[in-house]
């Protein structure tokens, strides 16, 4: 590695538990293994040494808590006008507010946003789907359901019924309440 630092994923490197490993190398090991046992002692992860081939890895058991969200910015039901953003490292036990805020937080930031979707008025989620089970036939979002599928704002995100690679919809909810009322697209 002639004095370079490197950070390689190890594909094929697991354990006996199913989890992956993480070679480091170089000057870099030193301070990701002491980010690492500060995350552990945190209570943000589990590391280990393991054997592995010639040298040594360190192992990350990721928590069953961090998620994939994908959040469906609607802009317009009418006009079928949405954006998704991905977020990745979610905390399912943190409460639907707090993510909302997050959110409202972090799109005005998101540069691959164009302005109307960045400067909307988003105050409700409901969720459209979840990873292994059906989708409906809605383009944007269904209208049924509203009862178990809208995220109330005191509850967490895994009472609401938020797993892993779960899509929600982010909307205005008075522009939903209108289109609920009279569901006709604009083209």
């Amino acid at each position: 590695m002639g004095g370079r630092a490197s950070l390689r994923t190890s594909l094929n490197g697991r354990d006996s538990e199913g989890g992956a490993s993480l070679r480091l190398g170089g000057a870099r090991k030193g301070a990701v293994t002491e980010r690492l046992a500060a995350n552990a002692s945190a209570g943000r992860g589990d590391t280990r040494k393991c054997r592995r081939g010639v040298g040594y890895s360190e192992l990350i058991l990721m928590s069953a808590e961090s998620s994939t969200i994908t959040v469906r910015l609607v802009r317009s039901f009418e006009h079928r006008n949405f954006r998704p953003v991905v977020y990745h490292g979610v905390n399912l036990d943190q409460t639907v507010k707090q993510f909302i805020n997050f959110v409202r937080k972090d799109v005005p930031s998101r540069t691959g946003l164009p302005p109307p979707f960045k400067n909307y008025k988003y105050d409700t989620m409901k969720i459209i789907h979840q990873a292994h089970k059906s989708k409906t036939g809605e383009l944007v979002v269904s209208l049924e359901d509203d009862d178990k599928l809208i995220l109330k704002e005191d509850s967490t995100l895994k009472a609401a019924g938020v797993a892993n690679e779960t899509e929600l919809a982010f909307f205005c909810e008075e522009d939903y309440r209108n289109y609920k009322a009279n569901p006709v697209s604009a083209w």
